[in-house]
């Protein structure tokens, strides 16, 4: 049976964006070895969507309430990147990591598999 699963972020300096994850965005981590980091992450979900294109992966973090989270997050010296839009299914924006890499976040308005 499924227990969980593993996600990971391709990142051109790691150590800037783990210590970000840490220390900026509070995700509580375990030392799989050689200060190789991985994090807890909050409950999670999983959609397939159709593409005509090349298949990719995406990876985004959810919030309760998006303008709360991102002032709090600006208030810690984090980038918004992209400003918040409403996209009907939810309030989306960006984050920058410290290696440059962009991380959506989002404030759903859809209904939550994780709450079943």
């Amino acid at each position: 049976m499924i227990n969980g699963a593993h996600v990971i972020i391709y990142s051109r300096d790691a150590d800037a964006d783990r210590a970000f994850l840490r220390d900026v965005l509070d995700l509580p981590d375990v030392d799989a070895g050689d200060g190789w980091l991985i994090f807890k992450l909050p409950p999670a979900e999983l959609a397939a969507h159709p593409t005509e294109g090349t298949p990719r992966h995406e990876f985004y973090l959810m919030c309760d309430d998006i303008h709360a989270t991102l002032d709090g997050l600006a208030e810690r010296g984090v980038q918004v990147d992209v400003p918040v839009r409403d996209q009907g299914w939810g309030l989306l924006a960006a984050i920058r990591l410290p290696s440059g890499g962009e991380l959506p976040i989002y404030q759903p308005r859809h209904p939550l598999a994780r709450d079943l």
